[in-house]
């Protein structure tokens, strides 16, 4: 290792739904948050790693900031308001609709950062003409005036490529904090979870994708195959009927689609059994919530 090889926290924050997990998993290459059209999609702080020759950027995803209605979101909040004091270079994210003023207290916290903090205006591609983007750069401004300012358009890789450049340049001097082989700092198992759980919000609607849990009970990998068992937690029966659908169907589809995800993600044939159980009002139980990684 030379002296100048370069390592740091990158921390991205932001309210829900302004695309924060799409521009982890574009300037990551990997697809390592869900991405889903539903807020509040993320819920644990999730890393992921660029390695080359000169540096190791630790990207961290965090959930979107909200007032917490339950202890898991509590916890949430708790994930969100952690990278903040870790960072090394932080990641502001909104968007071209959001209005500036929302979660006025956690932006507060931001302008007081002393680290390097770049706000990401995303979903620039929504913008209608040079003038409207101007204005909104210059509310930003105001709002957060030590913050260099990046319009960006993750969906489209629209000047994410500068973004990277100028995270490098920010990047402190320092050994690798992780193998240079490492793509994230979660368990296999963990991915397994998010795309099954990806799924459920794609599939259901109203309160059913946000009162469930999965828990990975068995992985079992072998050279080409891996034989996984989950259980899908929900908190009342009734959601548990939605779930598992007339004969099953429903359930059957959200395996289906899982298990595409799941092989395509570990490139290798994959047995997936999903199965339904009650936790009844699990996210506001504090042993529960320790149990599900959610409170440490």
């Amino acid at each position: 290792m030379t002296e100048k090889h370069k390592s740091g926290f990158v921390n991205i924050v932001g309210n829900p739904n302004v695309g924060k997990s799409t521009l982890m998993n574009d300037l990551v290459g990997e697809r390592v948050s869900i991405i889903t059209s539903k807020a509040q999609t993320t819920r644990h702080r999730i890393m992921g790693i660029v390695n080359t020759p000169e540096y190791q950027i630790v990207f961290s995803d965090t959930p979107g900031v909200l007032k917490p209605k339950y202890k898991l979101q509590e916890s949430m909040l708790d994930f969100s308001e952690s990278a903040l004091t870790d960072a090394d270079v932080l990641l502001y994210v909104t968007d071209v609709v959001e209005d500036p003023t929302k979660n006025a207290e956690f932006l507060a916290k931001v302008a007081k950062e002393s680290v390097p903090v770049l706000l990401v205006i995303n979903k620039i591609d929504l913008v209608k003409g040079n003038d409207e983007l101007e204005k909104i750069v210059a509310r930003w401004r105001e709002i957060l005036p030590n913050a260099e300012v990046f319009p960006t358009s993750a969906k489209e890789h629209f000047n994410v490529t500068n973004l990277m450049a100028r995270i490098v340049e920010l990047l402190p001097e320092g050994e690798p904090y992780f193998g240079k082989d490492a793509l994230t700092d979660k368990p296999a198992r963990f991915f397994v979870t998010e795309i099954i759980r990806e799924k459920i919000l794609l599939n259901y609607d109203k309160e059913v994708p946000y009162s469930t849990e999965v828990i990975v009970e068995k992985f079992e990998e072998k050279e080409n195959s891996i034989h996984i068992m989950a259980v899908i937690y929900v908190e009342r029966d009734s959601q548990k009927g939605i779930l598992i659908g007339k004969g099953g169907s429903m359930l059957k589809r959200v395996g289906t689609e899982a298990r595409k995800d799941i092989a395509a993600f570990f490139d290798k044939s994959v047995y997936l059994e999903l199965f339904v159980k009650v936790e009844s009002n699990w996210r506001n139980r504090d042993n529960v919530l320790r149990k599900f990684g959610y409170i440490e």
